[in-house]
């Protein structure tokens, strides 16, 4: 009897469906998406990740070098193997060339922004974030099935890694041909769907940007699934069918309110390098010892909530950070943590690229991290700001 729901879960819209995403027919289709997948599973991230472009082509042409080189039959561990990469080797072993085109951006934890080889060949599970990514995208990316840390959700424009938050699964906006042609991804079906459950002018309330409150559109939907997604209201009274299957979303009154809700978090989450960054406080305290001895400050990172600030390193201090930052969380970290993880100095695992590629030094990256976290302090506000309203909204 542990973990029962009892509640009008199967009666909403469901938001993806294998029977949908399989469907051949439009007929068939009877999910607000078309196509969703997992986001990119490398098993070899510390190769074909890096934050610098250049130190990955360095890595990347060592691989292919070692690769090509290797007799069948024999592996050596100068490089990463997996099953799969290993079953490729009489097939491709002497046709994989680099391509800087291959080289993308991809949203590898939240908010934090690395390069990324995308080459099929090189990627355990590349799923089919090709099809998403050859042209200008919105993607709803989301914690899948079985997760442990309960639902999450963020809007990116780039590829996204499969813990990006826990077993993503994404939903883009839109899907591309091999050859650019760009393709919607929300459903015939689900615009029939939502124009006639919002035939009545009250149910959909009035739109504030101007536009015609009588038409709905499929990026209006888009938007309205990203707001609703985002509603603790929601997701506390789901938490249970979140953890097990896709969303499912009821049609709250008032459309319009939530799809404009949706559009703002997602312009802010899409664009947080490009936010007005919140004007916190920056303390700068000479580390004389590590001047003295030619070294640069010693990294720290860390957060200090209680306090409202973070001490980046031996020397300098951020704070005045407001308390409602530390709410905006993506599974057990702040999005300000996620930050701070993602820049410190770690030791890689991988042999290879520890004795050859292990350049990052967070005093080269030191302005960067301060402009950004400056900036995600401004999108959790607003974000919290936002979820709050929700929280405290008629429905």
């Amino acid at each position: 009897w542990l973990g029962q729901t009892t509640n009008d879960f199967e009666s909403l819209i469901p938001v993806a469906t294998k029977e949908t995403k399989a469907a051949k027919v439009l007929g068939q289709e009877r999910a607000i998406f078309k196509l969703y997948s997992l986001g990119v599973s490398t098993n070899r991230d510390e190769w074909v990740y890096d934050i610098d472009e250049k130190n990955l082509s360095d890595k990347i042409n060592l691989f292919l070098e070692i690769y090509k080189s290797t007799e069948f039959g024999y592996r050596t561990n100068s490089i990463k193997w997996s099953e799969t990469l290993n079953r490729k080797r009489t097939s491709t072993r002497n046709k994989i060339n680099f391509d800087n085109n291959f080289i993308k951006k991809s949203n590898y934890r939240p908010f934090n922004i690395k390069n990324l080889y995308f080459d099929n060949n090189l990627i355990d599970r590349p799923s089919e974030n090709i099809n998403y990514i050859r042209g200008i995208n919105k993607i709803i990316a989301m914690s899948g099935p079985s997760s442990n840390k309960g639902f999450n959700v963020l809007g990116i424009a780039n590829v996204g890694s499969l813990d990006l938050l826990e077993k993503t699964q994404k939903l883009p906006l839109y899907r591309y041909t091999t050859s650019g042609e760009q393709i919607d991804n929300i459903t015939d079906w689900a615009l029939g769907q939502f124009q006639t459950a919002y035939a009545d002018p009250s149910l959909r309330g009035t739109r504030t940007d101007g536009g015609d409150g009588s038409v709905i559109t499929k990026q209006d939907i888009f938007h309205y699934v990203y707001g609703l997604l985002h509603d603790p209201v929601y997701r506390d009274k789901y938490a249970l069918n979140l953890k097990r299957e896709f969303p499912r979303l009821p049609y709250y009154p008032d459309f319009w309110q939530w799809a404009a809700w949706g559009q703002v978090l997602m312009g802010l989450h899409v664009g947080f390098e490009t936010v007005e960054p919140w004007p916190l406080t920056r303390t700068d305290d000479v580390d004389d010892r590590a001047k003295a001895a030619g070294l640069a400050p010693k990294p720290k990172l860390k957060s200090d909530p209680a306090k409202g600030n973070i001490v980046l390193d031996s020397e300098t201090q951020l704070s005045d950070i407001p308390p409602q930052v530390w709410q905006y969380r993506l599974g057990n970290r702040s999005a300000l943590d996620w930050i701070l993880d993602q820049y410190k100095e770690k030791t890689p695992k991988d042999p290879t690229i520890r004795e050859k590629f292990n350049t990052y030094r967070f005093a080269d990256y030191k302005e960067k991290v301060i402009d950004l976290l400056a900036r995600v302090t401004r999108v959790s506000v607003e974000t919290v700001a936002i979820t709050d309203a929700m929280t405290a909204f008629k429905r």
